[in-house]
């Protein structure tokens, strides 16, 4: 590492220590943009920082700054300590500073923090950020989930329909052994088989409890998604339940996430058996019932009710399945002695990811 990039990490008051005298063109708008941010620090650590008047930086034009100058994953860094580390929240509140930001899952968990505070043009805005980052989620998400939901193979009858998840090896195999070719000492594949699919027509209801205290945000996007693409799917009908302290039914919203995640507010306490006897409510048919609680298991109101409504859901037979996570890595921290608890009055617990949920219902509903 050069002597001057040496100083863009270490900071102005490195720049004595390090030979290559002071910096110059890029890099001295580079050390100027860090400085803007880190320098921060020094206030911190009762070192008086420099003076950072208007006619250098404001946030808009320090926005536009490290954006020319720095590569695309460093700027998404940097903006994430600048809302995180440092409060900047003038970046969400100020629709030039926002329209600036990269719409992605951190500037939407930040959004969501902060949504009470978002008024006009910047709550407009914030809503076509939420549906690009929610858009770029769902395209990822929706093909394997349906895919994984639209039925089981049959392995009894095969199907015209040609799709790699369904190719019958074996069955092309057998089909083929006749034009087993001596010249070519090889099969010749004159047909392909493809098993068919079960169609489900029974409806299953599913209620998705989601717990919206600020530690779940990436769980708690993931399961508006998630919600909206079982909510398309003709052999589930959704229900969606949000809780802090307080419970929000916003079932009617279900297909749509963004209006879900525009309704939902981060933050806040947490009382999980209040929000699943709400749940127990919309119970019509306990035996083609999935209850999925997503939650940390953070319990703020006295345990034994939260235990007392797991079991009575158990008896009636409800399938529970409690998620300690419900997101892009399923790597939560949560209460584990309360997740065991409630996995010996009835719940199945996991950490999953989205595609990993599709395929335990798959087992669930079969």
């Amino acid at each position: 590492m050069t002597s001057q990039r040496w100083r863009l990490v270490l900071g102005k008051y490195a720049e004595d220590s390090l030979p290559g005298g002071a910096l110059e063109g890029a890099h001295s708008r580079m050390d100027h943009a860090l400085e803007y941010l880190y320098g921060r620090e020094y206030g911190g650590r009762g070192v008086r920082p420099g003076s950072l008047d208007a006619t250098q930086l404001t946030v808009v034009n320090w926005l536009g700054e490290v954006r020319a100058l720095f590569p695309r994953e460093t700027v998404e860094i940097i903006e994430k300590h600048a809302l995180d580390r440092y409060g900047m929240t003038e970046l969400v509140t100020d629709p030039d500073t926002l329209a600036r930001l990269e719409p992605n899952q951190q500037l939407l968990r930040t959004l969501l923090a902060l949504r009470g505070h978002l008024k006009g043009e910047v709550l407009e805005m914030a809503r076509r950020i939420v549906r690009q980052v929610v858009e770029e989620i769902r395209r990822k998400l929706e093909p394997e989930v349906r895919r994984t939901l639209s039925g089981r193979r049959n392995r009894f009858r095969h199907s015209p329909m040609a799709q790699a998840s369904n190719f019958d090896a074996a069955g092309t195999l057998r089909r083929n052994l006749k034009h087993y070719s001596l010249e070519r000492r090889q099969i010749v594949l004159e047909q392909l088989l493809f098993f068919e699919r079960n169609a489900r027509r029974l409806p299953w209801d599913i209620i998705l409890c989601v717990d919206q205290s600020g530690s779940m945000a990436d769980s708690v996007i993931h399961s508006a998604v998630m919600a909206g693409i079982l909510a398309g799917l003709p052999a589930f009908r959704v229900k969606l339940v949000v809780f802090d302290t307080s419970v929000v039914d916003l079932s009617e919203a279900a297909d749509d996430p963004v209006e879900t995640l525009m309704r939902v507010q981060l933050g806040g306490g947490t009382d999980i058996g209040q929000a699943l006897r709400y749940c127990s409510q919309l119970v019509e048919n306990p035996l083609r019932t999935v209850l999925v609680l997503v939650t940390d298991f953070c319990e703020g109101a006295p345990p034994g009710e939260l235990v007392r409504a797991v079991q009575k859901l158990a008896e009636a037979r409800v399938r529970l399945l409690g998620l300690a996570a419900l997101d892009g890595s399923a790597n939560p921290v949560y209460d584990r002695q309360m997740a065991d608890t409630l996995a010996a009055s009835g719940m199945e617990i996991a950490a999953l990811t989205p595609q990993r949920l599709a395929h335990w219902l798959v087992k669930v509903v079969s």
